[in-house]
């Protein structure tokens, strides 16, 4: 579920893994980058929430 929020919303999606002062950081960058660059930076952000997902499942152990 948490992949899902992640292609569509990166920044919720990494606080919702246990994140919440970087997802607020992640916030403030995405909404101007998605502004200025049409949309083309949101790929980066999304693979970045799928890092800190996938860490956090590995550090866990599931």
């Amino acid at each position: 579920m948490n992949y899902l929020f992640a292609l569509l919303l990166p920044p919720l999606s990494i606080m919702i893994a246990g994140r919440p002062i970087l997802g607020i950081v992640v916030f403030l960058i995405w909404i101007p980058a998605i502004i200025l660059s049409g949309g083309l930076t949101h790929p980066m952000f999304i693979l970045l929430a799928w890092f800190l997902i996938h860490q956090g499942a590995v550090t866990r152990g599931k």
